[in-house]
């Protein structure tokens, strides 16, 4: 299909970055170091920009071992980014930092092939390590996301390390190509590859709520809401978004709760009421372990090591729901 005259248009305002096309409209914060807002085919999809997620709920295995006591700095490190600096490339080229006054030089106007925008964040763990996160837009309107750890000696394991999405209404349902029920890298040789979908955000009910709904080597994943924050139309027809892996395959947990939510509550009626969708894409995972639930840590293959880099890509689909 030929499309040669598709362009991306830029819009340099004074603390973020509008790029829009025929179908979307995304923008990106230089105030609030993120994706502020991702708008496809009239529909937002963000409700809080994404962040880097260090942290899962502990487990009832986790407190055996006191492995969330030993790692506690990724909670802090998770909850609390430090961005220390951004920059931006247009068509492969950096660019000079475009916020007041040097956005003063562009038009309403300007138009581009690509752009992509790289947040660096320095973890506030001792000692500290960066983070880059780049989100790159190509003309259609399709997000090819980085994200990347630096190794650094002397930190504790990571309890994963994944970009957290929160949606601003509960998802109706998901479809994913990738294993069956709920699985984890120590956890997972039952699983059946295939498409499934899942009705709901369903957290699994242990007495003490954890860590659940990961969904390991995912190809892809289409969300779907039925459901808006306009309070003019607030129940709709089903709209979704497509994640696709862009090299290895990716794991994913899709719950209407953080993993803080999960954390605070000390039983099932102390959930809050679910008013969101909390979708975390992950490129390392740590196992849940179960030797046994008193003393045993997980075997060393399914630890993450932060003393070692970690880096994983994905794609957000803005086009898939339109072909």
């Amino acid at each position: 299909m030929e499309n040669t005259t598709k362009k991306l248009q830029l819009i340099f305002g004074d603390v973020n970055l509008g790029v829009k096309g025929d179908h979307f409209h995304y923008i990106f914060s230089y105030q609030k170091n993120g994706l502020e807002s991702l708008f496809v085919n009239g529909r937002e999809w963000l409700y809080r920009e994404p962040k880097v997620a260090f942290w899962r709920a502990t487990t009832d295995n986790d407190r055996g071992y006191q492995f969330s006591t030993d790692s506690a700095v990724w909670l802090g490190a998770d909850i609390f980014p430090k961005c220390i600096d951004k920059t931006i490339k247009v068509n492969h080229e950096v660019i000079a930092f475009p916020d007041a006054p040097t956005n003063n030089q562009y038009s309403h106007l300007e138009m581009a092939n690509t752009v992509e925008i790289t947040y660096t964040f320095q973890t506030n763990t001792i000692p500290s390590t960066l983070v880059y996160v780049s989100y790159s837009v190509d003309e259609t309107g399709d997000i090819t996301i980085s994200t990347t750890y630096k190794g650094k000696e002397g930190l504790p394991g990571l309890p994963a390390f994944g970009l957290r999405f929160i949606m601003p209404t509960p998802a109706k349902s998901f479809t994913y190509v990738g294993l069956s029920g709920e699985t984890y890298p120590d956890r997972y040789k039952g699983g059946v590859p295939g498409e499934y979908t899942i009705e709901g955000l369903p957290v699994t009910p242990y007495l003490v709520p954890q860590e659940c709904g990961m969904h390991m080597d995912t190809q892809s994943l289409r969300i779907t809401r039925n459901t808006t924050l306009n309070p003019n139309n607030r129940q709709i027809d089903d709209f979704s978004l497509s994640f696709e892996k862009v090299d290895e395959n990716f794991a994913f947990s899709c719950l209407p709760y953080t993993p803080f939510e999960l954390e605070n509550a000390l039983h099932q009626d102390e959930l809050p009421i679910a008013r969101r969708t909390v979708l975390t894409i992950f490129g390392a995972v740590r196992g849940v372990g179960g030797i046994d639930s008193w003393s045993s840590g997980i075997e060393k293959a399914y630890e993450i090591s932060a003393e070692e880099d970690h880096a994983f890509r994905f794609k957000i689909n803005v086009n898939a729901e339109r072909l």
